[in-house]
C-alpha cells in the first residue's frame, strides 16, 4: 500500500468492446504491479466482472446504451454494411461520448476530490472526450491505443493530406507495401458529417494529450512510426505485446471452451488449422457454407471458433451443410469461443485463419504462428497489408470459395511457400521474445511511461 501511494494513483477509461477491454486490462494490471493504485472508470455495455479483478476499483458510468442500441452485435451490423454502403459508424460513437461525457466528468471530479490527485487518467481512445474533460480539470490525459501506431497515420494524418503530400509522406517501401493511398481513398469516401467530426475529435486528443500509449512493437512498424512521429510530437511509447506482460487475467466478455484443448492435445505438431473471426465480425450463411467445405476439403485438421450469432439468420451452426459433421469426423473441433492465447501457443497449431484484428494479430506473432487473413473491417485490413505484404507472415483469402480456400491452406501448412512463411513467423517471434527480456526495449518503454506520468 505504502508502495502504490509513492507512485500514485491511475483513472484508467475504458471503451466497452472486446478488444478494447482486453487491453486495458492488461496495461492496468502492468501498472498495478509497478506500484500504482488504479481505478478503472466504463460505460455499463460490456461490463467486466469486478470480483474478478479485487485489486482494482470498478466505477460504471450510465451510458444510455440500450436507448440508443448501441451493442456488439449492432456495430458489428453497421461495419459489415458499411464495407459496401459506408453506413455511419461514427454516428454511433458519437452517441456514445454524448451519453457519457457528462458522467465521464461528474465520475472524475469525485475521484479527484475522494483521492485528492491523480496522476493521470489514461483513455482508450475511442473515448476521446476523456481528453477534453481532463483538460479542464488539469489532469494529464494519456491515450491508449488498442490497434497499430499506424492507424494513427490512417485515419488521422493522410486524410487531410492532398495528392501531392501524400505520395512524398509515403515513398518508403515498407509504407507502400501497405497500400496507404487505396485505404485512404475508402476512409475519405463520401464521408458524413458526423465521420469528419469523429475524426477531427480523434485527432485533437492525441495531439492535446501528454503521451500515445501503443500495444506495438518498435520493429513492427518502424517506419510508420517515424512517420507519425512527425505529425504528433507527443511522446509515444511502444509498450507491447501486453498480454505477455500481464500475467492471466479473466476478461473475456465470452465464456471461453477449454475442452478444445484436450483435442489439440491429440494432433500431430503444427497440423491444426485454428480459424477465429474474433468479437464482431459476422458472417452470411453462404460464407459459412464455403468455409465449412473449405476446411473438410482441406483434410487438415482444424479448430473452428463460431461464435453464437456469428452467422446472419442462426443462432448457433444449424447453417451448416448437410453432411459436413461426417465427412469432417473427429478431424475438427468447433467451439463458442475459445482461449485463444493457450491456443496460439499449443505445439499443435500451424496456422491461424483470422480477421486480423491488432490484439489477434499480436497474439499470434508472439507464438510464430503463420496467418491466413480473412479481414472484414477497418483496422484489420491495413493488419493484413503488414502481414502478408510487409513482414510476410500469412497469406490473404482474397477469394472465399471453397476450393480457393483448399489451395490457400495447402500453400501455407503444407507446402515450401507456407514453411519459408513459417521461418519469417519465428524470426518475428525471437525479436518479440529479445523486447521482453529484462533489459529490451518494452522495459524501457514501460520506464519512459512511468516517468511520463510521474512528471
Amino acid at each position: 500500500m505504502e508502495e502504490q501511494q509513492k507512485s500514485g494513483h491511475l483513472v484508467l477509461v475504458m471503451a466497452p468492446f472486446q478488444g478494447h477491454l482486453t487491453s486495458m486490462l492488461q496495461l492496468a494490471t502492468i501498472l498495478h504491479s509497478k506500484g500504482f493504485s488504479i481505478t478503472i472508470v466504463h460505460p455499463e455495455l460490456n461490463s467486466l466482472n469486478p470480483s474478478n479483478h479485487p485489486e482494482f476499483t470498478f466505477v460504471s458510468i450510465p451510458d444510455k446504451i440500450k436507448e440508443s442500441q448501441l451493442s456488439d452485435e449492432d456495430l458489428a451490423d453497421k461495419l459489415k454494411e458499411s464495407l459496401v454502403s459506408n453506413v455511419d459508424v461514427a454516428g454511433s460513437l458519437q452517441s456514445l461520448h454524448k451519453n457519457c461525457a457528462a458522467p465521464l466528468q461528474k465520475c472524475l471530479e469525485n475521484i479527484l476530490h475522494s483521492h485528492h490527485h491523480i496522476a493521470a487518467v489514461i483513455y482508450d481512445t475511442l473515448m476521446f472526450c476523456a481528453q477534453t474533460i481532463v483538460n479542464e480539470l488539469g489532469i494529464p490525459g494519456i491515450t491508449l491505443r488498442t490497434s497499430s501506431a499506424t492507424t494513427m497515420l490512417l485515419f488521422s494524418v493522410l486524410p487531410q493530406l492532398g495528392e501531392k503530400e501524400l505520395m512524398s509522406g509515403i515513398e518508403s517501401p515498407e509504407l507502400q507495401a501497405l497500400q496507404l493511398q487505396r485505404l485512404r481513398a475508402l476512409i475519405v469516401q463520401n464521408p458524413t458529417q458526423a465521420m469528419m467530426e469523429v475524426r477531427a475529435a480523434f485527432t485533437n486528443a492525441i495531439k492535446f494529450s501528454s503521451a500515445i500509449i501503443v500495444n506495438s512493437m518498435e520493429f513492427l512498424e518502424l517506419d510508420a512510426l517515424s512517420k507519425v512521429r512527425q505529425y504528433f510530437p507527443t511522446p509515444i511509447f511502444t509498450v507491447g505485446p501486453l498480454h505477455k506482460l500481464a500475467p492471466a487475467i479473466c476478461c473475456s466478455l465470452l465464456t471461453e471452451d477449454d475442452k478444445c484443448i484436450s483435442w489439440l492435445n491429440k494432433q500431430a505438431p503444427k497440423s491444426v488449422i485454428y480459424v477465429s473471426f474474433g468479437s464482431i465480425a459476422i458472417i452470411d450463411k453462404q460464407e459459412l457454407i464455403e468455409t465449412a467445405w473449405g476446411l473438410s476439403n482441406s483434410k487438415q485438421p482444424f479448430l473452428w471458433v463460431v461464435r453464437p450469432g456469428m452467422v446472419c439468420g442462426s443462432e448457433w451452426i444449424e447453417s451448416l451443410p448437410n453432411g459436413f459433421e461426417e465427412s469432417v469426423g473427429e478431424r475438427g473441433c468447433i467451439v463458442k469461443w475459445a482461449p485463444q492465447k493457450e491456443v496460439l501457443a499449443h505445439a499443435a497449431v500451424g496456422g491461424f485463419w483470422s480477421h486480423c484484428g491488432w490484439n489477434s494479430t499480436i497474439e499470434s506473432i508472439c507464438e510464430g504462428v503463420p496467418m491466413l487473413c480473412r479481414p472484414f473491417f477497418g483496422d484489420q485490413l491495413l493488419n493484413s497489408n503488414y502481414i502478408c505484404n510487409v513482414w510476410k507472415i500469412g497469406l490473404e483469402l482474397q477469394n472465399l470459395e471453397r476450393g480457393n480456400t483448399v489451395r490457400t491452406i495447402k500453400r501455407l501448412m503444407v507446402d515450401m511457400e507456407g514453411k519459408d512463411i513459417r521461418k519469417r513467423a519465428m524470426d518475428l517471434k525471437k525479436k518479440a521474445a529479445l523486447r521482453l527480456m529484462e533489459d529490451g526495449s518494452t522495459s524501457c518503454s514501460f520506464n519512459g511511461l512511468i516517468k511520463q506520468i510521474s512528471v
